[in-house]
């Protein structure tokens, strides 16, 4: 099971992109196990497979803070086929990223999060045409005046691509809102990394907007060239895997804060 297990996780959930990738690298592995069930453990729940509690590669048991975290990575296992499939188990890939790379970091993943907040999507406006414009403000200015308004993050917008200096406090008071248990700021730090935000990801965690929200402010300017020219379908492919790895850490955050929509 530990090679399996091996092919199914990633290392880190700095880069979920590569995570994926590596799984790929390899044949599947034939399903060997008649199901997976859920046990109690001391800090949570842990996941079986045959009535054997799932481990990490270096040795460590997988457990999950919440029931309906571990009922949702048992669902992944018992929804392989003959073969097992790791592009279809974003949880089980999320939880092994968290035990053996954030339960130590935090405040390092927060960090690397808060790094966002310098050059956050949403501070690059277009210029023109008007229409596009006034969608990206439709989606992005509501999360702007509530990250100023409630955290106290006032920050700076530019128009075009050349990079502009955020204020230290507009980071800072972003920054002190974001979670510190491991779960939540690794699913957090997934939900920054794929949108590109982690103001979208602070305030899908804070239950101003929900996940659906959330995904189609972070494809504003995408979905207006689609619209334009066309999909491009190599686009899409990519945009289809990232949403994989959006809709698993957005229920994490949804599992450990009921506010999240």
């Amino acid at each position: 099971m530990r090679e399996l297990f091996d092919e199914v996780a990633g290392q880190s959930p700095l880069d979920p992109q590569e995570a994926v990738r590596r799984t790929t690298r390899g044949p599947r592995r034939k399903r060997f196990y008649a199901g997976a069930g859920i046990g109690e453990a001391d800090g949570g729940f842990s996941i079986t497979l045959d009535g054997k509690p799932i481990k990490t590669p270096s040795g460590h048991q997988v457990i999950v803070p919440t029931r309906s975290i571990a009922d949702a990575i048992a669902a992944e296992w018992n929804a392989q086929a003959d073969a097992i499939d790791p592009l279809t188990m974003p949880l089980t890939r999320l939880a092994n990223s968290v035990i053996e790379g954030v339960v130590d970091k935090v405040e390092a993943v927060a960090d690397d999060v808060a790094k966002y907040l310098g050059s956050d999507l949403l501070f690059y406006r277009a210029g023109h045409p008007e229409a596009l414009v006034a969608r990206e403000a439709a989606h992005w200015d509501p999360i702007l005046f509530w990250a100023a308004d409630t955290l106290g993050a006032h920050f700076i917008l530019a128009e075009g691509v050349v990079h502009v200096r955020q204020p230290d406090s507009a980071v800072a008071a972003a920054r002190a809102a974001l979670p510190s248990d491991p779960w939540s700021i690794a699913a957090l730090h997934v939900v920054t990394t794929v949108t590109g935000s982690a103001l979208l990801a602070l305030a899908l965690w804070h239950g101003v907007i929900d996940q659906d929200q959330a995904w189609a402010a972070a494809h504003v300017d995408e979905d207006w060239n689609s619209e334009k020219w066309g999909v491009d379908e190599e686009v899409a492919a990519r945009r289809a895997a990232r949403l994989v790895d959006f809709r698993a850490a957005a229920s994490i955050l949804k599992a450990l804060n009921p506010g999240v929509g």
